[in-house]
């Protein structure tokens, strides 16, 4: 349980139960219940206590043609509307990974309305962080939609901010898969970073985020990518995001960092294959936190995004980011509560509840300290693991911080 209760919330949760319209098909792998789950625990562990949740209002259209067409708009709006049609599939609906459902362009737009109302919170001083565990949605296209999102909410919550007195924002994106909607969106605006660190792109889709894809024109080196291997676990996920991200933020000096959550990371998840635990996933909440409170004034938006353990990992893993956000945070080793396992075993009675708030994941991560400073450790798989992880961390700084005015072979940029 949460050590002081009763403490000011540090942050604004943005909440509405109409999140959960955002169904898609029954076997579908992004189900709602996910976010229902994470809300009911972290208010039985006293993480949402004296917290009035922010209930948003749905994105205009005005808001989605900040990154959508206005031709997409319409058939997203059609396709929930009526039966599919021949046009949907050029815009990316009617497929597998998007399926046309009842009410799509409205259910949609309420997640993006959630994570512009967290950006209109910030942006007028009423609060320094707000989440909203609804949003992520970092795929979507101008004119399509992509692996499970409709419209892309970070990006139009970023827009928003271009335009009301941010110069420069950092967008961090730890979900296991590329945020190449974002990237897009941005790839020739020098004044938004966007940094991914994700399962490499020849093993994943959606296939893209190398460490040469920096930028373009005036926005060159404000593109960062970080591709890991499958099996990358935690103290080597750790070790890649403490060798890149700290340095190119500091270079960078944001305003406001933006980060997308994604817990498809997680060694359960079933789309992927990184073997990071609810532990690290935890570490790296914290470690985004702790550089919006050391280089922009506090300033911190987070989103969650992928993850499809309904049960197991999704609930835990964004409570944690629930209670990093309002300063309640939790020890992996507490327990779960016995009516939260409950609720779910009634649910789900075919999954194993977890027991407490971690894995048991090891996060004592050794620091990169420069090219051919892999230490000697462990087993001879352990050796290997680091090693490939300090390859993939020399070759986006080699594409990357030189282009930010750092030197990519000094660990103390």
């Amino acid at each position: 349980m949460v050590t002081s209760p009763r403490s000011e919330p540090a942050g604004t949760v943005v909440w509405t139960e109409r999140f959960l319209g955002y169904t898609w098909s029954p076997e579908h792998p992004m189900k709602p219940a996910r976010l229902r789950y994470t809300m009911s625990l972290a208010k039985s562990l006293g993480v949402l206590d004296g917290v009035e949740p922010l209930s948003p209002d749905a994105a205009t259209p005005a808001d989605l043609m900040r990154v959508h067409s206005n031709a997409y708009i319409e058939a997203v709006r059609r396709a929930g509307h009526g039966p599919p049609t021949p046009e949907d599939t050029l815009h990316g609906l009617g497929t597998a990974d998007n399926p046309v459902f009842p009410h799509m362009h409205e259910a949609a737009s309420v997640i993006v309305g959630g994570t512009m109302a967290a950006a209109r919170e910030i942006a007028a001083g009423r609060t320094r962080r707000a989440v909203s565990i609804g949003g992520g949605m970092h795929h979507a296209m101008p004119d399509s939609a992509a692996g499970f999102c409709v419209y892309n909410d970070a990006a139009i919550a970023i827009s928003w901010l271009l335009d009301h007195g941010f110069d420069r924002i950092a967008y961090l994106d730890v979900d296991v898969h590329h945020g190449d909607g974002v990237q897009r969106a941005f790839y020739a605006d020098p004044r938004v970073l966007t940094v991914s660190l994700h399962q490499h792109p020849a093993t994943l889709w959606p296939n893209t985020g190398w460490p040469e894809e920096t930028g373009v024109g005036a926005a060159e080196g404000t593109s960062i990518n970080l591709p890991l291997l499958p099996g990358t676990r935690d103290a080597q996920w750790l070790r890649a995001f403490h060798a890149v991200v700290p340095g190119a933020v500091a270079a960078f000096r944001p305003q406001i960092i933006i980060s997308q959550c994604g817990v498809d990371t997680h060694r359960e998840d079933p789309l992927a294959d990184l073997e990071l635990t609810v532990d690290g996933q935890r570490a790296a909440f914290l470690a985004m936190r702790d550089l919006a409170d050391e280089y922009a004034e506090g300033r911190w938006l987070a989103i969650g995004g992928g993850g499809y353990g309904v049960v197991r990992v999704v609930p835990r893993a964004w409570t944690h980011l629930l209670a990093a956000a309002l300063d309640r945070p939790l020890a992996p080793e507490t327990a779960v509560p016995a009516e939260w396992i409950e609720q779910v075993r009634a649910a789900a009675p075919r999954v194993q509840p977890p027991l407490t708030m971690g894995d048991g994941g090891d996060t004592a991560y050794r620091a990169w300290d420069g090219p051919g400073g892999t230490p000697e450790i462990g087993d001879a798989g352990q050796i290997r693991a680091q090693r490939a992880v300090d390859t993939a961390i020399s070759a986006t700084r080699r594409a990357s911080f030189g282009l930010l005015g750092l030197d990519p072979e000094d660990p103390r940029d």
